[in-house]
C-alpha cells in the first residue's frame, strides 16, 4: 500500500493588522505639490490677479490709489457682493437663481414705498416679499423638481412685471424722506465707511462660517456634488435647497432696500443684468458652476475684481462703460478655462 503524502494543510491567511494613527501609518496621503498648486490657484487666483490690476493701476492712474476712490469703489461693489453671496451659495448646490436682478429692483421700490411708515416698515416689507420669492423658487426647484433655470426666469419676469405695475410702468417714483433713519442706513458711515460697506462685510463673515463651519453648509457642498448620493445618506436635500433659494430672495431684497435707502428713492431700471454680473463674480472667484465646490472670500474678490475694472475703465474715460461687460466676460472665459485645466491637473496629479 502506498503512503500517501498527506494533503496540503490550507494555511489560513494571516490578518494583517490594520494600521492605526498611532503607529503613524494611516496617515491620510498629503496631495502632490502639484495637486495643492492646482487646488491654491482655484480657491485664490482671483485674489492675485486682483492685488496684480489694483498695483498696476496705481502706478498708472495716481486717481486710482487714493482713499476717496477705495471707498467710491466698495460702496458700489456693496450692493452686489450681498446679491452674489446669495448666489454663491445657490451654486453650490448645483442650481442658479436669475431673478435676483427684478427681486434686487423691486425690494429697492417696495423699501421707499414702505419708509412712510417708518425704519422697520422699510426694511421688512422688501424682505418680507423677495423672501417670498426666494421660497417659491426653492419649493419649485426641490418639491417640484424643476428646472432651476425655468424657475428663476419665470419669477424674474414676474418680479419684474411686479415691480412695473406697482409704479404704473415706472411713472411713479418713491422717495425716502429725508433725514429719516432708512437714509441714514444708506448714507451714514463709520470712519468714512458706509453702513452698506460694513453690512456687506458682516454678511460674508456669517456666510463663511454658515459654509466652513456648521453643517448646514457641509449639506450644501454634499448636496452639490451628488443629489442622490446627499439623498441616501439621508440629509435633507429639499430642504436645504429651499433654504438657499430664499436666502437668495432675502439679501438681493436687503441689496435693493440698501440701495434705495443710498439713493434716497426707488429705482425701477436698476438691476437689470444683475443676475450675470453676480453669476459672473461667483464663478470667477472659483465656485463651480456644476456645484460641490466654492468659498465665500472667493465671491468677494470677484466682486471687487469686477468693480475695480469698472473703475479703471471710468478712469480711462476715453473708453465707453460697455467695455466693462467685454472684459469681464473676457476674465470669465479665462476664469472657466483655467478652472476646467486646473481640475484635469488635480485628477491627474
Amino acid at each position: 500500500m502506498n503512503e500517501t503524502s498527506p494533503a496540503p494543510v490550507a494555511q489560513a491567511p494571516v490578518p494583517r493588522k490594520t494600521p492605526t494613527a498611532a503607529d503613524g501609518a494611516t496617515r491620510t496621503p498629503r496631495p502632490a505639490a502639484g495637486q495643492r498648486i492646482a487646488e491654491l490657484l482655484q480657491r485664490q487666483g482671483v485674489l492675485a490677479v486682483l492685488l496684480t490690476v489694483v498695483i498696476v493701476a496705481s502706478f498708472i492712474y495716481p486717481t486710482f490709489a487714493t482713499l476717496d476712490n477705495a471707498r467710491g469703489v466698495t460702496i458700489q461693489a456693496s450692493f452686489l457682493a450681498v446679491v452674489a453671496l446669495g448666489m454663491t451659495m445657490v451654486i453650490i448646490t448645483g442650481g442658479i437663481d436669475l431673478s435676483v436682478g427684478s427681486v434686487f429692483a423691486l425690494g429697492g421700490v417696495l423699501a421707499a414705498w414702505a419708509s412712510q411708515w417708518g425704519f422697520l416698515a422699510a426694511l421688512f416689507v422688501p424682505l418680507l416679499v423677495c423672501g417670498a420669492i426666494g421660497l417659491l423658487n426653492g419649493f419649485l426647484v426641490a418639491r417640484a423638481g424643476m428646472a432651476p433655470f425655468i424657475v428663476t426666469l419665470a419669477t424674474l419676469l414676474g418680479a419684474r412685471g411686479l415691480l412695473l405695475a406697482f409704479t404704473d410702468e415706472g411713472a411713479t417714483t418713491y422717495l425716502v424722506p429725508k433725514g429719516s433713519a432708512f437714509a441714514e442706513l444708506g448714507q451714514g458711515s463709520i470712519w468714512g465707511f458706509g453702513y452698506p460697506i460694513l453690512i456687506a462685510l458682516a454678511l460674508f463673515g456669517i456666510g463663511g462660517l454658515l459654509l466652513q463651519r456648521t453643517s448646514f453648509g457641509q449639506t450644501l457642498f454634499a448636496v452639490g456634488g451628488s443629489s442622490d448620493a446627499a439623498t441616501l445618506m439621508g440629509l435633507p436635500v429639499a430642504r436645504t435647497k429651499i433654504l438657499v433659494y430664499t436666502l437668495s430672495g432675502l439679501l438681493a431684497g436687503l441689496a435693493g432696500a440698501l440701495n434705495a435707502a443710498r439713493l434716497s428713492s426707488g429705482v425701477t431700471i436698476v438691476g437689470v443684468g444683475m443676475e450675470l454680473d453676480a453669476i459672473s463674480a461667483v464663478v470667477i472667484g472659483g465656485t463651480l458652476l456644476i456645484g460641490g465646490a466654492g468659498s465665500i472670500s472667493g465671491t468677494l474678490w470677484g466682486v471687487l475684481l469686477l468693480a475695480v475694472i469698472q473703475n479703471l475703465i471710468n478712469q480711462i474715460g476715453s473708453l465707453n462703460s460697455s467695455y466693462q461687460s467685454v472684459v469681464s466676460g473676457g476674465f470669465l472665459i479665462v476664469v472657466v478655462v483655467a478652472q476646467r485645466y486646473l481640475a484635469r491637473s488635480r485628477r491627474t496629479t
